[in-house]
């Protein structure tokens, strides 16, 4: 008799439940029927953002700490935390190198972008990365 009670007097709990577990579960299906190729842009696209993310949280000089800001936010996403459970930690530290390369050409590229993750001091920081990009190109 409680139980039946609790169930009529909660049942909106129980169908929002419901719901978020469903939802979850179709995000999680349609990522997994993706091919790989697929799958991997998507995560290439999220890493990006995360990247930038990171970036404007963080700002420049805490490489280890973004990155492991970039993986917590990952293994949070529900259609990613398969993929960070089949994958190592370096595969992960590869893919976010390669996203972080294309976050930087874009806060070269974009002014407005690098206004929101460094405000103020955007000129100086898309300077430092102009330069980091330079340095790379001149070791290659």
């Amino acid at each position: 008799m409680k139980v039946t009670n609790w169930i009529v007097e909660n049942w909106f709990l129980i169908v929002a439940l419901a719901a978020v577990i469903g939802g979850i579960a179709v995000a999680v299906y349609k990522f997994a029927g993706l091919p790989t190729e697929k799958q991997r842009a998507k995560i290439m696209e999220w890493l990006v953002w995360a990247c930038i993310e990171a970036e404007k949280e963080l700002q420049s000089g805490t490489g280890q700490l973004k990155l492991r800001e970039v993986y917590n936010m990952f293994c949070a996403v529900p259609a990613f935390s398969v993929v960070a459970k089949m994958i190592s930690f370096d595969t992960f530290e590869k893919w976010v190198k390669d996203a972080l390369v294309k976050a930087k050409e874009m806060l070269v590229k974009n002014n407005n972008l690098a206004n929101y993750v460094y405000g103020e001091q955007a000129t100086a920081e898309v300077q430092k990365i102009k330069q980091q990009i330079y340095n790379q190109k001149a070791v290659i």
